[in-house]
C-alpha cells in the first residue's frame, strides 16, 4: 500500500501526465524494445509506429494516476489489461522489465529537478501495487483456462484444418488441437492469442473468433492489412495442414445472456467477433435481433451469403448492409454510403430496452457510440471493442 506522502506525489503528477505522458510512454517503448528483446514479441511493431501503444500506454498511466486513491473506478480498464495479457501471454517475469523501463523514462523525460529521488520512490510503490495486481488477477484466469474442460496454458498446437477465402481481403482458418483433445468453449465475442515464427522472428498477434463456440474447432477470420507481418504470413505463408500454436481464448466483450433486442454493428473486418454473437444469440432464446454491416464494397464483403442463409432460417433476424461505393456489386446493398443517422434510425427497433454491440474503425466506432446515445441507447448497454490499443471515443 502506497503512504499517504505517495499518494499525494501521484496525484501532483496528473497534470505533467496530461501535457507529456505521451512522451514519456515514447521514450519509455524505445528503452524497453531495444534493451530487453525477449518482451518484443508481445507488441506490435505497426502500433509502434503509428504511435497507437504509447498514446494507450499514456493515457492508462494517466487514468491510474488519476484514480490512485479509488482504484475501483480503473475496473474496466483493469479487465481489457488482463485480458489483452493473458491472450498473449504476459507473465510475472515481464514486469520488473516494464516498471525498470519506466522509471528510467520518467527520470530521464521529466529530468531530476521534478523526478527527484523521492517522486521515483512513489511511483515505484506505485508501479509495484499495479503489477502484483495484474499479476494476481492474470494467475487467476491462467489457473482457470487450464482447470476447464478442454483447458490448457500456454501454447497449444493447432492444425490449420481448413483456411476459406471469405472475401478479397479476409481468410479463414479453422484449427483444431494437434493432439485430438477437448476444445476449450469460448464466449461469443473473445479471441485467440497466436504464436507464429517468421523467418526465426517470433511474434504474437490476437485475433478473434469469428464463429460461435461447437466444440469441434476454432475459427479466426484475419484481414489481409498492407505492410502486416503476421496477416500477410497467415494469408500466404500458412496452409491447410500447417500448425500453429495457440493460447487459451480471451476478452471481456462478450455477448451478455439476455432477452433484450440485440443490435449487432460491424464495419468491415470487426464483423469477426460480433458474427459469433450473432450465432450465439439466434441458438439460444428467441430475442429479436438486427444485424448491421459497413463494407467498403462488394468484393471486401465477408460472410454476407452467410448473413442471408442465417436469416432464411431465423425470422426474427432483421440484416443490413451498407456500401461506400456500390458500383459493380454483385448484391444490392440497403444503403450507399457511410453510416447516417437517420439511416441507422430507420434500421434499428423502435424500443428503449435496446442492447447493441459494435466493432469497426475507430472513426466508426466513435460515431457509433454518439449516434446510439442520441437515439436513446445507455451507455451501459452500448459496447465496443477495440482490434488494437485501447483508445478514447
Amino acid at each position: 500500500m502506497l503512504d499517504s506522502n505517495q499518494l499525494a506525489i501521484i496525484r501532483a503528477t496528473v497534470p505533467l501526465l496530461e501535457t507529456g505522458g505521451e512522451a514519456l510512454t515514447t521514450h519509455f517503448y524505445k528503452i524497453m524494445l531495444a534493451e530487453y528483446p525477449e518482451v518484443r514479441p508481445l507488441f506490435n511493431q505497426a502500433h509502434q509506429a503509428s504511435g497507437a501503444q504509447p498514446r494507450a500506454l499514456a493515457n492508462g498511466v494517466l487514468m491510474y494516476a488519476r484514480n490512485i486513491d479509488r482504484l475501483q473506478a480503473l475496473a474496466p480498464l483493469a479487465s481489457q489489461i488482463v485480458n489483452k495479457h493473458v491472450s498473449l501471454q504476459v507473465l510475472p517475469e515481464h514486469y520488473p522489465i516494464v516498471g525498470t523501463c519506466l522509471l528510467r523514462a520518467i527520470r530521464e523525460v521529466l529530468g531530476a529537478d521534478v523526478a527527484t529521488d523521492e517522486v521515483i520512490a512513489a511511483w515505484a510503490a506505485a508501479y509495484q501495487q499495479l503489477a502484483d495486481m495484474l499479476i494476481q488477477a492474470e494467475s487467476a484466469v491462467y489457473d482457470a483456462r487450464e482447470q476447464e474442460a478442454g483447458g490448457w496454458r500456454g501454447a497449444r498446437p493447432f492444425v490449420v484444418a481448413r483456411k476459406v477465402a471469405e472475401s478479397a481481403e479476409i481468410t479463414s482458418f479453422h484449427l483444431r488441437p494437434a493432439d485430438g483433445g477437448a476444445l476449450l468453449a469460448h464466449r461469443p465475442g473473445q479471441y485467440l492469442g497466436l504464436r507464429l515464427n517468421i523467418d526465426g522472428q517470433e511474434i504474437r498477434r490476437n485475433y478473434s473468433l469469428s464463429r460461435a463456440s461447437d466444440g469441434d474447432a476454432y475459427r479466426i477470420s484475419v484481414k489481409r492489412e498492407p505492410g502486416g507481418a503476421a496477416s500477410n504470413f497467415l494469408h500466404d505463408r500458412i496452409r491447410e495442414g500447417d500448425t500453429l500454436d495457440v493460447y487459451p481464448p480471451a476478452g471481456d466483450f462478450v455477448l451478455e445472456d439476455n432477452q433484450r433486442p440485440l443490435a449487432l454493428i460491424s464495419a468491415g473486418v470487426g464483423v469477426t467477433p460480433v458474427l459469433a454473437m450473432l450465432e450465439a444469440a439466434l441458438n439460444s432464446g428467441d430475442r429479436p435481433v438486427h444485424f448491421i454491416h459497413y463494407a467498403r464494397n462488394g468484393d471486401v464483403h465477408a460472410f454476407g451469403d452467410y448473413i442471408d442463409q442465417l436469416a432464411a432460417r431465423h425470422p426474427r433476424l432483421r440484416h443490413y448492409v451498407c456500401y461506400e461505393d456500390a458500383a459493380g456489386a454483385a448484391r444490392k446493398p440497403d444503403g450507399v454510403g457511410r453510416a447516417q443517422v437517420d439511416q441507422l434510425r430507420a434500421w434499428l427497433p423502435a424500443t428503449d430496452e435496446l442492447e447493441a454491440y459494435f466493432v469497426g474503425p475507430k472513426p466508426f466506432m466513435a460515431f457509433m457510440k454518439k449516434t446510439l446515445a442520441a437515439l436513446g441507447v445507455p451507455d451501459a448497454r452500448s459496447r465496443y471493442e477495440f482490434f488494437g490499443p485501447a483508445a478514447a471515443l
